[in-house]
């Protein structure tokens, strides 16, 4: 059976635990193992492991990286996660679990600089690799045989220990015939990984699994299916392509196929943006609309930051508002042409706020733009809106200032407002 050593990359270990090169245990075998090009490869813990490499008196500490006193987890270390701590949990609930953790406030820029670092290593291997995140994307080899003198699988674990000792922070690897299968192998063997899923075996290796391991399949989702008496993969597998249809909708043979392991996206290297917000968490809760005023504008003005970065702009406005229990409305409204300006997007965000702020009190607060059109169609102006290209001119004015001077050079009156 074909075999790979992590440690050293021989391709002859021998049959034992220990590599006979080099004597680590760190042995792939799989029969498909050089014949596999799609690989999904995904940091460990990223934003808590850069830290804890950035610290090393943390190393055997847990640490939770998040707000402070609120807000949720961003990430945490394998040690917080077994004291049953989790990303997106809220913060007090992670502390309850976990009283002696080391409670870091996330530091983006550095997260995304480690991050460029990783991505520009994967560059040099292949041409196509797609980012699917911050700390993960998926990588197609085909082809790079000779150019690397290697097999996929060999290159893949050279790039994981590059990464382990230029970046200082761990990587896990799937490796499979397509981006599915590539994605669902790497969470079997985390952290620093390298599983494999065989072309031949991805519908045996689905089809005990429950249908919520799919990804797209959420727990409204699993409760649908399993009223319809489909808890397992195999079971929704076997559903040929009019019965899916019948029984699941206009999804349902693309979610049969991919119950089986089919799956035909291509790996891009143009990652597609779906939505575009910002969002923040307070440190007090906030009832009234004029306290939540200033936060939506703060985050109107990051919003139009992103989207002019991003070449988009907002054809639309929602409101995210979660309350002191967690519970979190969503609000949407058009816009009457598109934007990239803060003050355009205020003003629809401002009064979807206005008909939610009864007094209850919110945690957080979030506007996003949907749908997101092309940025040269923005703020053109027209008969209902002929100010439009002023306000787009003004907002571009400003920003170019602060890019020069710095954020408090040119400050407008909502800006300076606490929430």
């Amino acid at each position: 059976m074909p075999a790979l050593c992590r440690d050293c990359f021989s391709t002859a270990p021998g049959d034992g635990p220990a590599c006979a090169a080099c004597g680590g245990r760190r042995i792939v075998r799989h029969d498909e193992l050089f014949a596999l090009t799609v690989a999904h490869l995904d940091c460990d813990a990223f934003y808590a492991s850069v830290e804890k490499r950035d610290r090393p008196e943390l190393a055997a500490k847990p640490v939770i990286v998040g707000g402070l006193t609120r807000g949720v987890v961003a990430a945490c270390c394998y040690v917080a996660r077994t004291r049953g701590v989790r990303s997106a949990m809220p913060m007090f609930q992670a502390r309850a679990l976990c009283p002696d953790a080391v409670v870091i406030h996330p530091e983006m820029a550095k997260y995304a600089q480690e991050a460029r670092r990783i991505r520009a290593m994967m560059e040099t291997l292949t041409p196509l690799v797609q980012p699917l995140s911050i700390d993960e994307a998926v990588l197609d080899l085909r082809g790079t045989e000779v150019l690397h003198r290697a097999p996929p699988a060999v290159t893949l674990a050279r790039l994981a220990q590059q990464v382990e000792r230029e970046v200082g922070v761990t990587v896990s690897v799937g490796l499979a015939a397509n981006r599915l299968m590539a994605k669902l192998a790497a969470e079997q063997d985390k952290p620093r990984g390298f599983a494999v899923i065989g072309a031949k075996e991805a519908a045996s290796w689905l089809a005990p699994q429950p249908v919520g391991l799919l990804p797209g399949i959420g727990p409204a989702a699993v409760r649908r299916l399993a009223a319809l008496g489909i808890t397992r993969l195999g079971q929704l597998a076997a559903l040929d392509a009019r019965s899916a249809l019948l029984r699941l909708g206009p999804e349902g043979p693309e979610l049969a196929a991919r119950a089986r392991g089919e799956d035909g996206r291509p790996v891009s290297p143009e990652r597609e943006t779906r939505s575009i917000s910002a969002e923040t968490t307070f440190d007090t809760d906030l009832s009234t609309v004029e306290a939540l005023e200033a936060p939506l504008w703060r985050m109107c003005e990051k919003l139009a930051r992103r989207l002019a970065t991003k070449g988009f702009a907002a054809g639309g406005v929602v409101l995210k508002l979660k309350t002191a229990r967690f519970e979190t409305r969503s609000r949407a409204g058009r816009l009457g042409a598109a934007t990239q300006v803060p003050e355009t997007l205020f003003e629809v965000a401002r009064a979807l706020l206005r008909r939610e702020a009864d007094g209850t009190p919110f945690r957080l607060i979030g506007v996003g733009a949907s749908p997101l059109l092309p940025a040269e169609g923005a703020d053109v102006g027209d008969l209902a809106d002929p100010e439009a290209p002023r306000r787009a001119a003004r907002w571009r004015a400003m920003e170019a200032l602060r890019g020069r001077f710095g954020e408090a050079a040119v400050r407008q009156g909502r800006s300076s407002g606490k929430g």
